[in-house]
């Protein structure tokens, strides 16, 4: 049985023991009033190099890097021993689906947080269609109640465009030369196809009326529901997988990013590109997408892929079936290629996960009655570190894909980058052990993820919010982990500029 500790030790110590005083009501009572800590020695990637460091929050800000042993502990001031782990700038998913209000079988916002930290994700932007559908200001300002309830990371929330509501995403965003920024709220998300309910806006003249009269971000999932109707019916009796990526092919996709980017560069409009799966997309955007800070003159327009995409074909969905039937489709071989390629070149920026749960009842009906969409936000680093590990791009391209580059896209203040006045938004991984994803070790609320069966590194052993441990993962706890704070104590809205 421990004893009580000096928390000046604690560097010490081993992770276990570590671990036990997190546990502790001494911690406890620090933590959450301080947010003080100190992390000795582990390898941190920094945005200028990765290197041995050690790092000192005060009050959730990072006050200090320096080389290791040069860092005396102070009073009330959490160390961490990181030796023999990686330090990243937490993980921000920019596309979510927590599914709160309306479908908590699914998923709610306080599952989402909790399985969100599990996988070292520390900020995520959550989009509108929900149950009712988030289309004026006080139904985004019902959902950042609800997040500072019940969130344990931070939180930023898309305002779903209609036909009709332009005066509602005004009050939201603001007007052309007349930009708003509120705390939490990112952008306008606009269904150009495939949506349900109301946020529908395939028509050219709406669109046009919401490129043209408001501000801010609008970021769009680009199918064309003209196309999709018109070859419905080729393909409506067949009940083989195959059909679903063959039905919303790269063309559907493609007509519908062109249609975006000529209404962003028309109107000089920020623009992102959801989920980016076709290669003739990414092939045609090369020259066209940038990041916000290295752009140069006329609209910005940025793009993102999912972990799926570069890591599944359609030889995959013919054996795991509609698991994993999402939209857009998890397409081809020669499509996964060219996506990596044009990640690795910069033409997509970053990456997002979809996380889109669906119960397994709900995919068990089989094509085409199952619901599109899948998890993601549980293992989307510890795969894409697993594809470092692998050789297919390095742990600094995936802590830019997945960190420094989505707070650029998004103008988050304090984000994405472990440096002096930062944000203390961390997440200690393990790049040498191995561990099987399993769906028991879920954290959704449908308790399933399609990376079932793989075998991953880059697993979070600490998640650290604001320089509070929110998660952790040890020999203790299993492989699932436990969360470490009650739901609403951390975490808070996401602060990101206005476009100009």
């Amino acid at each position: 049985m421990h004893s009580a500790r000096n928390p000046l030790v604690v560097a010490e110590w081993t992770m276990r023991e570590f671990m036990w005083w997190i546990h502790s009501n001494q911690f406890m009572e620090s933590v959450r009033s301080l947010g003080n800590m100190l992390i000795l020695g582990a390898t941190v990637v920094l945005p200028d190099s990765t290197r041995l460091a050690d790092v000192r929050i005060s009050e959730g800000i990072i006050e200090a890097i320096t080389e290791p042993q040069q860092l005396q502990p102070l009073d009330n001031e959490l160390l961490i021993n990181g030796s023999g782990l990686h330090l990243l700038p937490g993980a921000i998913d920019p596309q979510v689906h927590f599914r709160d209000p309306g479908q908590p079988e699914r998923e709610d916002l306080e599952s989402g947080s909790a399985a969100a930290v599990s996988g070292g994700v520390t900020s995520f932007l959550d989009m509108p269609n929900n149950k009712p559908a988030i289309t004026d200001m006080a139904g985004m300002q019902m959902k950042l109640d609800t997040a500072a309830a019940k969130c344990i990371n931070n939180y930023g929330f898309f305002i779903g465009a209609t036909p009709e509501n332009v005066e509602d995403l005004q009050e939201v965003v603001g007007t052309p030369g007349a930009p708003l920024s509120i705390p939490g709220i990112c952008g306008i998300k606009v269904f150009m196809g495939s949506s349900t309910g109301t946020l529908l806006v395939n028509e050219r003249a709406a669109l046009e009326i919401i490129f043209s009269k408001t501000s801010g971000l609008i970021a769009v999932h680009a199918e064309d529901e003209k196309r999709l109707n018109s070859r419905y019916p080729d393909f409506e009796h067949r009940t083989d997988i195959a059909a679903h990526a063959e039905w919303r092919d790269a063309t559907t996709a493609l007509l519908a990013t062109q249609l975006a980017v000529e209404l962003a560069q028309t109107y000089n409009h920020r623009l992102h590109i959801l989920h980016l799966t076709s290669g003739i997309e990414a092939d045609w955007l090369n020259g066209i997408t940038s990041l916000p800070s290295e752009a140069g003159e006329g609209a910005i327009i940025t793009t993102e892929t999912l972990p799926q995409h570069l890591t599944f074909t359609d030889k995959d969905v013919e054996i795991h079936g509609t698991r994993l039937q999402m939209n857009p489709p998890i397409r081809y071989q020669e499509d996964k290629e060219i996506l990596w390629n044009r990640l690795l070149d910069g033409t997509i920026q970053c990456i997002a996960t979809d996380h889109a749960p669906h119960t397994l009842e709900g995919k068990a009906l089989g094509f085409p009655r199952a619901p599109s969409g899948m998890p993601g936000v549980e293992t989307s680093l510890a795969v894409m570190l697993t594809h470092a590990k692998e050789g297919k791009c390095t742990i600094e391209q995936v802590v830019r894909w997945m960190s420094t580059n989505v707070a650029d896209c998004f103008n988050m203040i304090g984000k994405g980058r472990i440096e002096i006045g930062a944000d203390a938004d961390f997440v200690l991984v393990d790049m040498e052990t191995e561990h099987e994803v399993k769906d028991e070790h879920a954290w959704t609320r449908v308790g399933w993820n399609p990376f079932s069966g793989r075998r991953l590194v880059g697993w979070a052993k600490v998640t650290i919010v604001g320089g509070v441990p929110v998660f952790e993962r040890t020999e203790a706890t299993g492989q699932k982990g436990r969360i470490l704070v009650e739901k609403g104590t951390s975490g808070t809205p996401i602060i990101m500029a206005p476009w100009k």
